[in-house]
């Protein structure tokens, strides 16, 4: 399994990356970002469901702590999914994937404020590095830049600071019981939340449109078979190498926007978009272990 894990890691970064195009190439269909989140979630509840029927024992399903700490993660990660395709959708997949690979930043000035984060230069100048790249990326300077939506950079920022609320709710929830008991809790949250945007009807439409395989394999690498190869590889991956290895993520998504659904990138983006990249990698690599950014343990014997 240690042989393996670094493999189950690149294999979960790289479907989630692939997931952000599929997701775009669904949205360029006419399906709603609400549905494409919807579908994405209950493929991946599905997985994580079949996960806990398998390997049941220590699930901490009578802890009242951990249906908390799950609720949490699963509202974070309702979040995380649709504010990923509104900004896709509002913006571009290499601008989407990149601001929400971006997040941690930000929850770093709040821990800051919060005293929850020991404040150092060097992280000081981590976060003006990345300012500048967001700046860049996202051509806020330029008030003319025809691909500059203010809505689709919002939601991608509200995105990547979903997707910390769900490591926030997830880190909380471990102590309390197993982690497919915990992602069966919050892909339920996630499934019952983005019912009522989704409309019953187009809900319905998907099963009997020519779109509904690409659904299906959006779930599958964006949700379903991705978590538990992440979490079940974290366990034996050094939390450093993981950081480095989910940079895959945002690159693959990039890469896919470009070359396949047309998107393009001044200079400067791309600009952008790498000093985002390296310096939150830096970050997530020289952090202590106790950062948010680092996943929890998780109940080895079970997962």
């Amino acid at each position: 399994m240690k042989n393996l894990s670094i493999v189950f890691v690149t294999l979960a970064a790289l479907g989630w990356g692939l997931s952000g195009g599929i997701g775009g190439i669904l949205m360029d269909n006419d399906w709603s970002p609400y549905l494409v989140s919807f579908y994405r979630g209950a493929v991946g509840l599905v997985f994580v469901f079949i996960w806990l029927l398998l390997r049941p024992g220590d699930s901490g399903l009578s802890n009242p702590k951990l249906w908390f700490w799950s609720l949490i993660a699963g509202i974070a990660v309702a979040g995380n999914f649709t504010f990923y395709f509104l900004s896709i959708e509002k913006s571009s997949v290499a601008v989407a994937a990149t601001l929400m690979y971006s997040a941690p930043v930000f929850v770093y000035l709040v821990s800051f404020t919060l005293g929850l984060e020991k404040s150092t230069p060097k992280k000081w100048v981590a976060i003006v590095i990345v300012m500048l790249g967001i700046v860049l990326l996202t051509q806020i300077y330029d008030t003319g830049a025809s691909d500059l939506n203010l809505l689709g950079v919002g939601a991608g920022l509200l995105a990547g600071l979903s997707y910390a609320a769900f490591i926030f709710g997830f880190k909380y929830a471990a102590p309390h019981g197993s982690p497919q008991a915990i992602l069966s809790i919050a892909f339920t949250v996630l499934v019952i939340f983005l019912i009522w945007p989704s409309e019953i009807n187009e809900l319905k439409a998907v099963i009997y449109s020519p779109d509904w395989l690409l659904f299906l394999v959006l779930g599958v690498l964006g949700a379903g078979l991705t978590f538990i190869l992440y979490i079940i590889g974290l366990n034996y991956t050094a939390p450093a190498v993981a950081s480095i290895v989910a940079m895959i993520e945002p690159v693959t998504a990039s890469l896919f926007g470009v070359f396949i659904l047309s998107e393009n990138l001044a200079g400067l983006q791309i600009l952008g978009m790498v000093l985002i990249l390296l310096t939150v990698t830096a970050l997530s690599v020289y952090s202590s272990p106790g950062s948010y950014n680092n996943l929890p343990e998780t109940n080895r014997r079970d997962s």
